[in-house]
């Protein structure tokens, strides 16, 4: 039997803050097996007790998933005591146990799971699955065909072995500034930063535009986030 407070399971499945669902309570918006619950400490059986509110069915949410837009300035970490963190975007939801599903650097931006489903995310970072992660890049300099060829076929960052094979598609390529979409599938310290410096053009902005099988949401702008849809939840376990 999994045993939770009322509050806490109305909050994670999306009906407000803490704050906000207890108000429901208090009107008595709330039932509990058809009986009207006002106390937001009941604590209810998770996989057998009927919650409905306004006569809607609020069904168990074993998991939580978001997909954040992360903007530059924070870092992807749990708590932090000199930095904001990813977690502290996600005004109004309860971000107990919540984690971000591997790191973008301070400095970069775009796509960033988080979540509490500590399965998936090892499965997600494993090296076994080779999960791909696309990123838009604007490097220094004129990056050329031979660049794009070397960071395909793997360039020498200072580990043990060179980087697996990636794609590199040339977006703008100026006598300045370029533009690369990246795809890799490790997820190495600094790794598309350190593949740009061998090749003599260092990134100057950064930003993650897909994850394994999810596009970055467009709609969201720097900072915002949302729930990962019902699709987006299956497209990620079937990897």
């Amino acid at each position: 039997m999994k045993v939770c407070r009322l509050d806490k399971f109305l909050a994670d499945a999306g009906l407000g803050t803490r704050s906000e669902v207890k108000k429901f309570l208090k009107a008595g918006l709330v039932s509990v097996n058809g009986t009207v619950v006002k106390d937001p400490a009941e604590k209810i059986d998770l996989e057998n007790d009927v919650i409905e509110y306004r006569g809607e069915r609020v069904a168990f949410e074993e998991y939580r998933y978001f997909v954040l837009n992360k903007p530059a300035g924070v870092v992807s970490a749990t708590e932090d005591r000199n930095e904001q963190t990813v977690l502290s975007l996600l005004k109004g939801e309860d971000t107990k146990d919540l984690f971000p599903v591997g790191r973008l650097d301070k400095d970069t931006e775009g796509f960033l799971l988080i979540t509490d489903d500590g399965a998936l995310a090892h499965k997600l970072l494993s090296p076994k699955y080779h999960v791909d992660k696309t990123y838009h890049v604007t490097a220094e300099g004129k990056v050329t065909d031979d660049d794009l060829k070397q960071l395909e076929e793997g360039v020498d960052i200072g580990e043990k072995a060179l980087t697996l094979p990636a794609k590199a598609e040339m977006i703008v390529s100026g006598s300045d500034v370029s533009e690369v979409l990246l795809t890799i599938h490790e997820g190495k310290f600094h790794q598309v930063k350190r593949m740009f410096e061998v090749i003599g053009k260092p990134v100057v902005h950064l930003k993650r535009i897909s994850f394994g099988p999810l596009a970055l949401d467009e709609t969201l702008t720097p900072g915002e986030f949302r729930r990962l849809t019902d699709e987006e939840i299956k497209a990620l376990k079937g990897i």
